[in-house]
């Protein structure tokens, strides 16, 4: 399979973390860099960088608001003084329909939603590639591959149209999709990350263009909190267009497994003729972050079930964090995609 991936990615080496009050190490660590290329390339990726697609692909999703944001607001932080080597937010508006401050650490109120995306110098750096990443899986598809592996890092899912928000900046599955979109495609994005990817809901919750399907742990107790529920189906144009199936924590291989079969019907009726998977190996039984009790073997055979779509695949690199078996979930998973 190829494998997609640029080095600015590296850039991004987020220090701060919190939570439950209390302040911890960031888990979206460079090294996941490391052990997913192993992880990959034990299965037989042969990896390969990226085009600069500009910003035009990006901005498609984005407002030029958010990316001006993004791109500019650590030199602006650090002007400020006595202020932290990292852009981390200690306000917010109480709606998104708030006026928009000029002030720095305003608008990192306006633009972070919570204290798992801090911004330091490489941030925008490495998000803007990894979005080009994502977008060179794109064009792999369009040039006749039938899969491919897009190493994104920073992730993406939680990233909405003008917010940051847990590990995530630049949403890489909606700017994937967007693109096979222009293309003349018909995607549909398949979110299997551990945590509900609200970013990518949101973006597309009116629309009936792309499907988005997420298979996650309840977030009634579990991040993202007040997004993923059952009943958000779409609104307006998107009505019906938005899948939701959250799982109780632990869930294991077969209960997940027989969630993905409702989700795989919704994409086959949807006729979908490409689809992005938003790969989250946070789903393992010993990830850090202890949602559901999926093995590495049920990698493997979530990823037979997905490839039986017989669908052209861009499976775009979401969540997973460092663990013994991170690189073994990849592995397994890319693997079992191909054995299919």
């Amino acid at each position: 399979m190829k494998a997609i991936f640029d080095d600015h990615q590296w850039a991004h080496d987020p220090k701060n973390f919190m939570a439950n009050g209390q302040p911890l190490p960031n888990p979206e660590q460079p090294r996941r860099i490391e052990v997913l290329t192993a992880g990959a390339r034990a299965a037989g990726c042969d990896f390969h960088v990226p085009h600069d697609h500009g910003a035009g692909p990006i901005a498609a999703i984005h407002s030029p608001e958010y990316l001006t944001f993004l791109s500019t607001i650590h030199t602006r932080w650090r002007r400020i003084e006595g202020a932290s080597d990292e852009v981390i937010p200690n306000i917010h508006p109480d709606r998104r329909t708030a006026s928009y401050p000029r002030s720095a650490a305003g608008q990192a109120g306006f633009h972070q939603a919570d204290t798992a995306c801090p911004i330091a110098a490489g941030t925008w750096e490495a998000a803007y590639w990894s979005a080009q990443t994502a977008l060179g899986g794109v064009d792999a598809i369009l040039q006749g591959e039938s899969s491919v592996y897009a190493l994104c890092r920073p992730p993406g899912h939680h990233a909405f149209g003008d917010l940051a928000g847990g590990f995530c900046f630049l949403n890489n599955s909606a700017i994937a999709a967007e693109a096979l979109l222009k293309a003349g495609r018909r995607p549909a994005i398949l979110d299997i990350d551990v945590h509900h990817g609200n970013g990518t809901q949101g973006i597309f919750y009116n629309r009936h263009d792309v499907l988005t399907v997420s298979l996650h742990a309840d977030p009634i107790r579990f991040y993202p909190f007040f997004w993923g529920h059952a009943e958000e189906r779409g609104a307006g144009d998107g009505m019906g267009y938005n899948l939701n199936l959250p799982m109780p924590r632990g869930t294991t291989d077969d209960a997940f497994l027989k969630g993905l079969e409702t989700a795989l019907e919704r994409i086959a009726l949807f006729g979908a003729d490409v689809v992005v998977v938003a790969l989250g190996l946070d789903a393992h039984e010993n990830d850090p972050f202890q949602g559901f009790k999926v093995t590495t073997p049920g990698f493997a055979r979530i990823a037979q079930a997905i490839a039986a779509l017989g669908l052209p695949s861009v499976i775009v690199q979401e969540g997973g964090y460092l663990s013994d078996d991170l690189g073994a979930n990849l592995t397994s998973f890319l693997s079992g995609f191909q054995s299919a």
